[in-house]
């Protein structure tokens, strides 16, 4: 009697594989099986993922039926040739276990480059979030023309390979076939393009393919709706929704353009039809928005840190040095060591030449401060940061954010949105 490929333990590290592939250590498991990294030896000890495909539930007449969910996942997966997706290398079965061999993306999850810059005290822009649609956009395009359907986008499953700036979408582990597209020509274009088994993050699907098991191409810019308004606010989709309405309430913890957030608020539609249908309607939209200010390699502002002559005045700059997009900034400056004992009286004493005195403020420096500012005073920062500006027009932008810093209450975080603007 043949053993379910259910009840296999865990392959150990250093067993060798249909003679070709040393596996080196556990990726993950969920209910369609384990992912393994392993080196392939007929590709010079070449990194790769090797997936073995084993659904939970299957019992001992089941193994059949998860031949034939391998073939079709291995066909589907053979279809795609695309640079952002990881590319199928083979497939094959062995000691009664089912395998899926795929290209190795070495690099970070977008989880966790967002994990680490809340560790510098910031999240992703809004021309980074736009950069990256426009990046990613062009890969659901081409799977749904393929009539593939991923399900499981989050930023788990988008990854950001080393050395490289355009991101990478992973994990078709749950892609499934569309049956014939052709069957719901004859139907509105938003209804569901079939009914399929229940697979989906819980906060990042829509409510249809976690409640129905129901999807189509526009579950999949839900899902990557979700996922750009985690990126620029930094907070998971439970804290983003209303617990009562569930409305999204996104907008209070991120500062973004009104035309931006129209077409999130459009891809994050509850109802099916009210979302856009197709990646490419969402690329036409944001195309209207006018290119985002490229601040790549410009300066921010051109000032004297506090205590320095001009002399040996430093010059606060984008510094191109994170690979997450074009249009990633840091700034190198040391921060001040307290809000009142370090900044203020540096601004009292602080001697300003004519140039700097008719210093204007940079774009993307004024809207720094709005995203930072709205962490802690909530949406009104866009109304204190404007009148400011008409209030204090020649400043510079250690004056600005200190009079922005006096808006906040507590003192504490009056210091802490110093430190994150000069950090």
């Amino acid at each position: 009697m043949s053993q379910s490929p259910l009840i296999k333990s865990e392959i150990p590290s250093g067993t060798i594989i249909d003679n070709r592939y040393i596996i080196q250590q556990l990726l993950g498991q969920g209910g369609l099986g384990r992912t393994y990294l392993a080196l392939d030896t007929r590709r010079f000890n070449e990194p790769c993922v090797l997936k073995e495909f084993a659904p939970l539930g299957t019992g001992e007449g089941g193994l059949e039926k998860c031949r034939n969910l391998f073939k079709r996942e291995a066909k589907i997966l053979h279809q795609l040739e695309h640079p952002q997706i990881p590319r199928f290398l083979a497939c094959f079965e062995g000691d009664g276990r089912l395998f899926l061999v795929q290209e190795y993306v070495n690099g970070k999850t977008y989880s966790t480059l967002l994990r680490e810059r809340q560790n510098q005290g910031r999240n992703f822009s809004e021309e980074e979030v736009i950069w990256w649609l426009k990046s990613l956009l062009p890969v659901l395009e081409y799977i749904h023309q393929h009539h593939i359907i991923h399900r499981d986008i989050s930023p788990d499953n988008i990854m950001l390979p080393e050395g490289k700036s355009l991101p990478v979408l992973i994990d078709f582990g749950v892609g499934k076939q569309i049956a014939d597209l052709n069957e719901t020509t004859n139907f509105n274009q938003a209804t569901f393009v079939g009914k399929m088994s229940l697979v989906g993050k819980v906060g990042y699907a829509p409510r249809e393919q976690i409640s129905l098991g129901l999807c189509s191409p526009s579950s999949d810019l839900y899902a990557l709706g979700v996922t750009a308004v985690v990126l620029l606010t930094g907070r998971d989709p439970s804290f983003l929704m209303d617990q009562y309405s569930l409305e999204w309430k996104w907008r209070f913890y991120t500062y973004v353009s009104d035309g931006f957030a129209e077409i999130l608020n459009k891809m994050l539609a509850d109802t099916p039809k009210q979302r856009y249908q197709t990646s490419r309607e969402v690329l036409a939209d944001l195309e209207r928005l006018g290119r985002p200010q490229t601040i790549q390699q410009a300066t921010l502002f051109d000032i004297p840190a506090p205590g320095l002559t001009s002399e040996s005045e430093p010059t606060l700059i984008v510094s191109h040095t994170n690979k997450l997009s074009p249009t990633t900034t840091t700034l190198s400056a040391s921060a001040p060591q307290t809000f009142h004992q370090q900044i203020s009286p540096t601004f009292q004493n602080q001697k300003t030449s004519k140039t700097q005195q008719n210093t204007s403020l940079n774009a993307a420096f004024i809207q720094r401060c709005r995203q930072t500012l709205a962490y802690y005073i909530g949406p009104i920062a866009n109304l204190v940061v404007e009148d400011m500006l008409t209030e204090h027009s020649q400043v510079t932008p250690y004056q600005f954010v200190e009079l922005l810093a006096a808006e906040i209450p507590e003192t504490e975080m009056a210091l802490e949105f110093t430190r994150r603007m000069f950090s």
